[in-house]
């Protein structure tokens, strides 16, 4: 069974055929990044970076807390989190929606991790001087076994814990070679 068989797509809204607007009263949206997805994958919240955004009175795309959404530029999916709905998506995001048999966590994991999945996406990308992902590579995506809903669930807790866990790990070995530099520094500079 091919993946369009549990899912709808939605691709974004093609990011240059947004009127920008001057008027005041034009409503603002922050555009979804590369950088929100992996903070909504590792569950890690940053507001390091400078937000583009944009004001129109079009009608765009938008995201809402727990839209599985896939990056066309990286191939990979993650669950928008609270901190990231609201936000307008463009042509390089797809929203996965109206699932059929297949629950949102275990399918940003099968999508992110399923070795068959990996091989399908470079068998498609053979031959390609570009190095992005289509949305029908995505429909066409074959899956071979589903588990049953009580196992996806088990899978797709344990995959978010793991990855949250892992970010966490790295945060602490970051603090701790932070803390020894500074150590160093200060022996240095008696």
């Amino acid at each position: 069974m091919k993946l369009s068989n549990f899912v709808d797509f939605n691709s974004g809204t093609p990011q240059f055929r947004i009127q920008e607007a001057i008027q005041n009263d034009a409503p603002s949206y922050k555009f979804y990044s590369q950088d929100d997805l992996e903070n909504d994958l590792y569950a890690e919240f940053s507001n390091s970076q400078q937000e583009k955004q944009v004001k129109t009175f079009d009608k765009v795309s938008l995201l809402n807390v727990g839209d599985v959404v896939f990056s066309l530029i990286s191939g990979k999916a993650t669950i928008v989190s609270e901190g990231n709905a609201g936000k307008l998506y463009t042509q390089n995001y797809v929203l996965l929606n109206k699932f059929k048999e297949i629950l949102p966590q275990y399918l940003v994991y099968f999508i992110n991790e399923d070795i068959s999945i990996k091989r399908q996406f470079q068998t498609g990308m053979q031959g390609s001087i570009t190095m992005k992902y289509t949305v029908k590579q995505l429909r066409e995506l074959k899956i071979t076994h589903l588990p049953n809903k009580t196992e996806q669930k088990i899978i797709g807790d344990i995959y978010f814990k793991q990855l949250k866990l892992e970010m966490l790990k790295k945060r602490v070995a970051k603090n701790e070679t932070l803390i020894r530099l500074k150590q160093l520094q200060e022996v240095g500079n008696k």
